[in-house]
């Protein structure tokens, strides 16, 4: 079936395409039932390089940009893998690499590059706060060289399956700064030295396999060196993260929509009932074609978000358009192959209601639909601000 960029970065796409042939259904079938992390899998995109996508060739990484990470993510899900267990390096990355001073970059990038150390996971999500970025209660405080956290984190992933983090928290008062997007720091933290020396980590059971945690913060110590850019602007960088994360985010679900479009296309052409095929009746060709053509509509916005943001150029509304958009159409597309599998998609040897549960994640994170809407009419629209 011929797509969307399907033309494109054709060495990469058969590349990722062969990897994943090594890791078929059974073996995600048998991580989702254990509640496990497929850790062989990360090794082996690791391994292969594809993990350093976006660290600069200097620093031992393959240099590529942000619409080939995207495509990456893109083939996995599409291979009918899960991209949830790896895409946090990816949109982390930038964060470190825009943003770290020299010093940083040298520490860290080339062990990220060569396997030693995973740069998984992102604190920046309150209990309180949400989506309300600038309301975190989260405090880092300078005392000497060091800063001491205090706070609380939530739906924070990966942290068992990574050696550091990318942590947002406030050095400024809220009512002590002019924009209340000021006086927010990001820092890495090394989770090895932080866990249990003023942070701890309570998992949190869910209905996806997407390890995600509650985290705590007492009286944490990090050194001051791992403050990333200059303090009180951390709000400002974490954006670079954020903006990446829906675009991979959106490549994610545009991989899922063309798995569960193949799957539902081939089934419904096999399956007879009434002496001729399911396929053949309107009823059923329809949503699968609407399907097909909003994930095409989807990958249309995902590389447009992707190339603004690899020539360094505002695409906050972009990023937020292609997840919004892939997630819908990746939603629709496994209605559509749960709905015309009948029974069997509900079995677990089908993959299909694995699948129907981790695309429906996105329609609520990493930021929810709703929030997307109201962006678009405050930030495009022009229409008075509804929060």
């Amino acid at each position: 079936m011929k797509t969307v960029g399907s033309e494109q970065f054709t060495e990469i796409r058969e590349a990722v395409r062969a990897l994943c042939a090594d890791f078929p259904a059974e073996y995600h079938r048998r991580i989702d039932e254990e509640r496990g992390y497929p850790e062989a899998f990360v090794d082996a995109l690791t391994k292969a390089g594809w993990m350093a996508a976006l660290i600069p060739e200097e620093y031992g990484g393959s240099g590529l940009g942000l619409t080939e990470a995207s495509v990456i993510m893109e083939e996995i899900n599409r291979a009918g893998g899960n991209s949830g267990a790896c895409h946090g390096q990816m949109y982390n990355m930038n964060t470190l690499v825009r943003h770290g001073s020299e010093e940083q970059k040298q520490k860290y990038l080339p062990r990220i590059a060569a396997g030693e150390l995973r740069l998984q996971s992102m604190g920046v999500t309150e209990p309180t706060t949400g989506t309300d970025t600038t309301k975190i209660k989260t405090t880092a405080v300078r005392k000497g060289d060091r800063y001491v956290i205090n706070g609380q984190k939530v739906w924070i992933s990966r942290i068992q399956h990574s050696d550091l983090m990318i942590l947002l928290a406030r050095t400024t008062p809220l009512d002590q700064v002019r924009k209340k997007s000021e006086g927010m720091s990001i820092f890495i933290v090394d989770l090895k030295d932080a866990i249990g020396n003023g942070m701890s980590v309570q998992p949190i059971l869910n209905m996806v396999n997407h390890e995600t945690n509650e985290l705590f913060f007492d009286n944490l110590e990090i050194p001051a060196e791992n403050l990333i850019g200059e303090e009180g602007q951390g709000f400002k960088y974490i954006l670079t993260g954020l903006n990446a994360e829906r675009a991979l985010i959106a490549a994610e679900c545009i991989g899922d929509g063309y798995w569960f479009i193949d799957k539902v296309t081939a089934y419904t052409k096999e399956r007879v009932v009434f002496g001729r095929p399911i396929g053949q009746n309107q009823g059923v060709q329809f949503p699968i074609a609407e399907s097909f053509i909003e994930v095409e509509a989807a990958n249309l916005m995902r590389f447009e978000a992707c190339r603004l943001y690899d020539e360094n150029r505002p695409c906050g509304t972009e990023a937020n358009m292609a997840k919004y958009l892939a997630a819908k159409a990746s939603w629709e597309a496994a209605n559509a192959c749960l709905q015309f599998h009948g029974g069997f998609g509900f079995a677990a040897e089908y993959d299909i209601e694995r699948k129907f549960r981790e695309t429906r994640l996105y329609q609520v994170a990493p930021i929810s639909t709703n929030l997307i809407l109201s962006y678009v009419a405050e930030h495009v629209l022009g229409l008075p601000r509804s929060f």
